[in-house]
């Protein structure tokens, strides 16, 4: 009802409500792709692919993986940065009705064997590079057949040869093995046209992975019509086009980047420019060549442009919209941004949304014409929010705090195997809708636009992704040497958040540089590198609440004070 959107009045041009295909993603994207045949769908690296050439390559994809084994209701675990081979594998295995397990290529061998153990994956597609992880875990999981592809699969000529001179040559030579499949073998392969398959647009379609109160991640179960929604409510907000092209720097593992950058991107039919390592000079490099009509990305990411020779010298009247999320966005941050897109003939503002993986990513961001301080903007069309009493069903009133709740068409289907953790999450209101608790703190204003708060989980964003101090301290506990542990979030310039440990050793005489070194390399044998802390502070005891929980807000607060009396801590 209108009245409770109070937000539809600042839509402007943008549909109250959006029609759906029931079909699955592989469907809608080919419906996408009919209109734009001879238009480009994607670039890597100088590498363009038409929407026509695209739909060939997925089915020729699918066709392979069917010559193979994959089945409906399999899952594939695929491993890749953001590059044709892993959107490609993508699409193809939604084709068959299989299941797409993504998980980041840089992690360890024991998250590898964790992810194809919950996810039950026998088939998975990474990088040569990552061969000996996928090959040291293979008999502890289900997997038998492993695709492996290779960066300059998908090159030019000439920098086909310079990969392959430098960086190529340090990655190691995988041996004949029975298990390894070849990118290319498989996709210039001879095979039958894959068996009709019947995918439901509420099947299960795709696993994406977030930590939890625990620090155990979670498989986030999301369906085709999870990413289809919310991919036509993205393209719709900013009106994406044909004309259109988005960088797609935020990696594929991750909502924000296969939700948006890939999925929404081929929605409306424009093109999105792969990017499959991300640093501020690569991101500037492709702002200046390829004129992008959208950025979307974290704040330091924002912060980092705006300092960037490169950038600062491009053509920026190319942007029509620039949506930064994953993490609170300072106003010192966006105002710099701001100031150098005006110089460079620029007329956007950058914008704050809001989403979270298990509503696929993006579900809400400030109008295109708008801007409020401090805001994250108002639910896109068909989606739902609201501020709910601590702990309760009941709405709180405008302005109260409490906790940011969302129902609609992108909401998953719960978490893998974890159906207590699914009741706490996903709850059935008064209302009769199934609401998505998200633990996150904020408010909402008469006009319905949202502000975030803070976590109501304990989670530190460092580079704008999730770090989960208990899976860190789970790490330290381990040592034999660390007796108690503790993570926080530290603010940080570069990187917003930077990871610190606090240990009290079994002999406190062992604190040394030394031992802290051990523990950090400890932390890297086990936890992708973001994971890890960056130091690690000896104490002989640490901070404890009424109950005995060690209060880690208490050093947190240490932490700031110590940087306001150095001078290095402003807030936003």
């Amino acid at each position: 009802m209108y009245e409770k959107k109070p937000w539809l009045k600042f839509y402007g041009q943008i549909p109250h409500t959006l029609e759906y295909p029931r079909v699955s993603m592989y469907e809608a994207v080919r419906l996408s792709a009919e209109e734009k045949l001879d238009d480009p769908a994607y670039d890597f690296m100088g590498h363009t692919s038409t929407y026509r050439r695209f739909m060939e390559e997925i089915d020729r994809c699918a066709d392979a993986l069917a010559a193979i084994g994959v089945k409906k209701g399999d899952s594939i675990t695929i491993s890749m940065p953001t590059s044709p081979q892993g959107i490609i594998c993508f699409y193809a295995a939604n084709k068959l009705g299989a299941v797409s397990s993504m998980i980041h290529p840089l992690s360890t061998a024991k998250e590898i064997e964790f992810y194809l153990k919950v996810a039950k994956s026998k088939f998975a597609l990474t990088l040569d590079a990552f061969y000996g992880k996928f090959k040291e875990v293979k008999e502890k999981t289900p997997l038998t057949k492993l695709i492996l592809a290779r960066i300059p699969d998908y090159l030019p000529p000439l920098k086909r040869i310079g990969f392959n001179l430098t960086l190529g040559r340090k990655i190691p030579k995988v041996p004949k093995d029975p298990m390894v499949i070849w990118w290319r073998d498989l996709m210039r392969g001879n095979y039958p046209p894959a068996p009709q398959v019947k995918v439901d647009t509420g099947d299960l379609a795709v696993i994406l992975y977030s930590g939890g109160t625990t620090g155990v991640p979670k498989g986030i179960m999301l369906s085709n019509m999870n990413f289809i929604s919310e991919g036509k409510m993205v393209s719709e907000w900013g009106k994406m086009g044909d004309a259109d092209s988005i960088l797609a720097i935020l990696p594929i593992f991750h909502g924000f980047g296969l939700g948006v950058c890939v999925n929404a991107c081929f929605m409306g039919g424009g093109k999105t420019i792969l990017v499959p390592t991300f640093t501020p000079e690569t991101v500037a490099e492709l702002v200046y060549k390829h004129k992008p009509s959208f950025v979307v990305g974290v704040p330091t990411l924002y912060d980092a442009l705006s300092r960037n020779p490169k950038f600062c010298k491009a053509d920026l009247s190319c942007l029509r919209g620039t949506f930064s999320g994953a993490d609170t966005l300072p106003k010192k941050v966006k105002e710099r941004f701001e100031e150098v897109v005006k110089k460079q003939g620029g007329t956007v503002q950058l914008l704050e949304g809001y989403g979270l993986t298990e509503a696929v990513t993006a579900i809400m961001s400030m109008p295109l014409n708008q801007y409020r301080e401090g805001s994250i903007g108002v639910p896109y069309p068909d989606m739902l929010a609201k501020i709910v009493r601590l702990g309760a069903t009941e709405e709180a009133p405008c302005g109260e705090e409490g906790e940011i709740c969302v129902s609609g068409p992108a909401v998953m289907m719960g978490y893998l195997d974890q159906p207590e953790e699914t009741a706490d999450t996903l709850r059935k209101h008064p209302d009769g809708r199934i609401w998505l608790h998200t633990g996150d703190i904020g408010t909402m204003d008469e006009d319905g636009f949202f502000y975030f708060k803070l976590r109501q989980k304990r989670m530190i964003k460092s580079s704008g992704m999730n770090v989960y101090p208990a899976q860190v301290e789970d790490i330290l506990y381990r040592h034999p040497d660390v007796q108690e542990a503790c993570v926080i979030g530290v603010p940080d310039e570069a990187q917003i958040q930077r990871v610190k440990g606090f240990v009290v050793l079994k002999d406190t005489k062992k604190a040394s540089a030394e031992m802290e070194k051990q523990l950090i390399n400890f932390c890297q044998e086990h936890l992708i590198k973001w994971s890890c802390p960056r130091e690690i502070e000896f104490r002989e005891n640490l901070p404890k609440t009424l109950v005995g929980k060690v209060a880690f807000n208490v050093l947190e607060k240490e932490e700031i004070a110590k940087l306001k009396a150095a001078g290095k801590f402003a807030g936003n």
